[in-house]
């Protein structure tokens, strides 16, 4: 358990890269950095369970009792907090991706993020394509087109057009 959960710790972190110019506030890591010491101190936890077991310690499987009871008690507040704090997070990332997505010009660093994003996700814009109708971007374009990154991968010769939304 304790391996599984280092390595969801460390896939959200590997994946922040690629996003955190969506995510700026910084405290969006905090729960990967919290699963990543859950691990080592289940890990721990885990050998003196096995150390108790071994010596058939009455006082060893106590502790080991009392410390998976405060584990639990852990991770469903976490849920609570989780479920609770949701729609924040939620606004949060959504007001972000908005200004990041004003901030596009098709050169500058935020735009390949975009690009990336939206190609990774097969997404268009932040709800969906229309979105683009309000950034500066469309607007200095004239072309009535969003960016290549929104069309289907398996789309040949896609050219971006609103008049043609099957291809995004």
């Amino acid at each position: 358990a304790a391996a599984g959960l280092s390595y969801v710790g460390a896939y959200v972190i590997n994946t922040y890269k690629s996003y955190d110019n969506f995510l700026q506030d910084k405290y969006a890591l905090l729960p990967a950095v919290i699963i990543m010491c859950i691990a080592v101190v289940m890990f721990i936890i885990g050998l003196i369970g096995c150390c108790a077991t071994c010596r058939e310690s009455r006082v060893g499987l106590g502790l080991f009792l009392a410390i998976i009871l405060v584990i639990f008690i852990a991770e469903v507040s976490a849920f609570v907090l989780g479920f609770v704090y949701r729609e924040k997070v939620k606004t949060d990332v959504q007001g972000t991706m908005h200004s990041v997505f004003e901030k596009y010009d098709g050169k500058n660093p935020e735009s390949s993020v975009v690009d990336y994003l939206q190609e990774q996700l097969h997404c268009c814009g932040v709800k969906n394509y229309s979105d683009w109708t309000t950034t500066q971007w469309f607007n200095s374009t004239g072309n009535n087109s969003v960016p290549l990154s929104c069309c289907r991968q398996d789309v040949k010769n896609c050219t971006g057009r609103l008049d043609q939304p099957q291809e995004l």
